[in-house]
């Protein structure tokens, strides 16, 4: 069987995501906050063992232009009602009869490559979730191979992918755990190590920015 995986990565227009992030920077800088995120994730995704693709799935003419070179896969879908809706929406457009899909988050600036590897191979082949630091919300989704994702995202998600049969994978992984919603916990991902384009752009806000190995 095949374990690699296919992901989606939902970004809202940059304006309006990360919401509870305005105020850690400067307001007419909190789009390319929101950006760095992005592009740490997926760049650390894409260099993971067993992924396969990362389809970028947003609503901004911005984030086509800012992923070109980084190997991602990027689809400008307007309208779609919501999170889980754009989740769906890449993931049966990725969706093959015997491979998995999955969605990830997009604010993952201190994600290392191995730990979404190591969360990939514990699923082995099991619909999968990882949950994150507060043990609430889900970072990382997995389809079983050939099954449509079936997202549940949103308040309470982790208990929600759990109760429809998707497994625990990722506890041990901080990096894949550290999604970042608030100043503090852009402070936590800086402890983990951020990855280049976060702890560039973080760096004159006096946080920590180790870069990620």
């Amino acid at each position: 069987m095949d374990r690699g995986a296919d992901l989606v990565v939902p970004i809202k227009r940059l304006d309006r995501a990360k919401s509870r992030l305005r105020g850690a920077v400067p307001v007419d800088e909190h789009a390319e906050l929101v950006l760095a995120l992005l592009l740490d994730t997926v760049t650390a995704a894409i260099s993971a063992e067993g992924v396969r693709r990362v389809l970028v799935v947003c609503e901004d003419e911005r984030v086509p232009a800012a992923l070109l070179g980084t190997g991602v896969d990027c689809v400008d879908e307007r309208g779609l009602p919501g999170l889980n809706a754009a989740l769906a929406f890449g993931a049966e457009s990725l969706r093959t009869p015997a491979g998995t899909v999955g969605a990830l988050q997009a604010d993952l600036p201190a994600l290392r490559p191995a730990d979404l590897t190591a969360a990939i191979a514990e699923a082995a082949g099991r619909r999968a979730y990882c949950a994150d630091r507060q043990g609430t919300g889900t970072t990382l989704l997995l389809a079983a191979p050939g099954a449509p994702l079936n997202p549940r995202f949103g308040p309470g998600s982790a208990a929600a992918h759990a109760a429809t049969g998707a497994v625990l994978v990722g506890a041990a992984r901080p990096s894949l755990r550290c999604d970042v919603d608030t100043e503090d916990d852009l402070g936590v991902a800086a402890e983990l190590g951020l990855g280049v384009a976060t702890g560039k752009f973080t760096r004159s806000f006096g946080l920590g920015c180790t870069i990620t190995p």
